[in-house]
């Protein structure tokens, strides 16, 4: 009687789930995980296959034959992605870390579980990351640098070093975060916004949005 497998799963079946089955199949072909071994998990209806992967609810992943259960939450939406992860811990299933084959991360870099390092990604050293940290493609992450939990980088982020950015901090395509000072770093607050192309030269108080060059608190 053959041993039941190992299933790898990407948790969203959208844009961001879609840009990360690739890397978790080439990850895990070094290894010897075969394509059929890795599905899409989401909660809305949608076909059977996408992209040539198996999509399940989450019923029907739970219920699949496996040895252990691994995924990958792919959720831009730092609430629910919090929400997803005490979900697949409740159900046993282990977090799972995904990134590019040509990610450079360099000394003391301490990375939470379940990140998503997009292609051309670069950690440098001397930086301590959270859980289900998202950085997108182009982005990085400078020396001394401390990043909170479930902290999203959209593409090209720039996070220079000596920079704190608390949990659920969304940071836009193509921010630019000035470098702090030893001893006093800039501070990105829990759950602040910077958008899409701002130019951050000072902190940003938690629940903030900020935007523009230089940044500052969004006039709504």
């Amino acid at each position: 009687m053959p041993t039941s497998q190992d299933l790898y799963a990407v948790y969203g079946a959208s844009g961001c789930g879609r840009g990360v089955m690739p890397l978790l199949r080439q990850q895990l072909a070094h290894s010897g995980v075969a394509s059929e071994q890795l599905v899409f998990v989401d909660d809305a209806p949608g076909p059977s296959h996408i992209n040539g992967q198996r999509l399940l609810t989450w019923a029907q992943f739970l219920a699949a034959p496996a040895a252990q259960r691994h995924a990958v939450l792919a959720i831009a939406n730092s609430t629910i992605r919090e929400q997803l992860a005490q979900k697949i811990s409740a159900a046993g299933v282990l977090p799972l870390t995904v990134q590019a084959a040509n990610v450079v991360q360099m000394d003391a870099v301490a990375l939470g579980e379940g990140a998503i390092l997009s292609p051309f990604v670069t950690l440098t050293s001397n930086i301590r990351i959270g859980r289900h940290f998202h950085a997108n493609l182009y982005s990085y992450v400078e020396h001394d640098c401390v990043v909170g939990d479930f902290v999203t980088f959209a593409p090209g982020v720039k996070c220079n070093g000596n920079i704190v950015i608390e949990d659920h901090a969304y940071i836009g395509t193509g921010a630019v975060i000035k470098q702090g000072q030893l001893g006093k770093p800039l501070m990105i607050g829990r759950g602040a916004v910077v958008g899409m192309g701002a130019v951050v030269t000072k902190s940003v108080p938690a629940g903030a949005t900020v935007v523009g060059n230089p940044a500052r608190p969004l006039q709504r």
